[in-house]
């Protein structure tokens, strides 16, 4: 899993949710709502443990009980130091090891895990674990979004301006100055805006980045191990 961030911790949010006993009422699940009547002329939907009678049974019963667990992750990217300052460059962690053991001490054998971050600069992604690739994966997001040429990033290049990083004309109306607020910013003091203003990171190539990847992955689950690959495809999370 890969993830881009433009701060020193981020957060996922994971929720698995075991179907049923079987793989193909995980997958029958996720459109039963509209297919219900196709679902009750399917034959080979049960496992050796399962006992469906679909003449009498709802279709509730035939799906089997669905059970959903959440689990919040905090990743702190690589290579940084405590109290450092965003790098704004792309830091790619694998979230493989922590998934699985979330897998694993939830007892879960087949459904399905839905991984989400919770932030706007990060992304996952499937993708093979090699670390010139991981490098390749880096200078391609931000050969295509640079960062802006008044960021701190090595990466910047001249002539590149995103609006989102003019931050001496935001905030840029009422709803963006409301949400300040609601996080506690005085911005209608003028020493209170200015210290909003310069807390502000300069990172909008990050969310750009972001956008292309995606922010979340929806992987099957079978026999208790992700279904993610044959080789060595791992899920990585993306801090840009």
């Amino acid at each position: 899993m890969m993830t881009m961030t433009s701060s020193l911790l981020r957060r996922l949010m994971v929720a698995l949710v075991i179907l049923s006993t079987t793989t193909t009422h995980a997958f029958i699940n996720s459109y039963r709502y509209n297919n219900l009547n196709q679902y009750r002329n399917l034959n080979a939907i049960q496992s050796d443990n399962d006992v469906i009678n679909k003449d009498t049974d709802t279709p509730s019963q035939q799906l089997g009980k669905q059970i959903c667990t959440y689990k919040t992750i905090t990743i702190e990217p690589s290579g940084m130091n405590k109290g450092e300052s965003p790098r704004q460059a792309i830091s790619i962690e694998d979230l493989t090891p922590q998934l699985q053991s979330f897998i694993s001490d939830s007892n879960i054998k087949n459904g399905v895990l839905h991984v989400i971050s919770r932030h706007t600069t990060t992304a996952i992604t499937i993708n093979e674990k090699e670390s010139r690739l991981e490098k390749d994966i880096a200078n391609f997001f931000l050969n295509i979004c640079p960062p802006d040429e008044r960021s701190s990033s090595n990466k910047k290049v001249n002539g590149v301006r995103y609006l989102h990083n003019d931050i001496d004309k935001r905030p840029d109306g009422e709803e963006e100055a409301e949400r300040c607020r609601d996080n506690g910013w005085d911005i209608d003091n003028d020493v209170e805006l200015e210290k909003w203003r310069n807390q502000e990171p300069i990172n909008a190539h990050s969310h750009l980045i972001s956008m292309m990847i995606g922010s979340s992955e929806c992987i099957p689950i079978v026999d208790g191990s992700m279904v993610i690959g044959q080789e060595s495809p791992r899920l990585y999370w993306l801090d840009v």
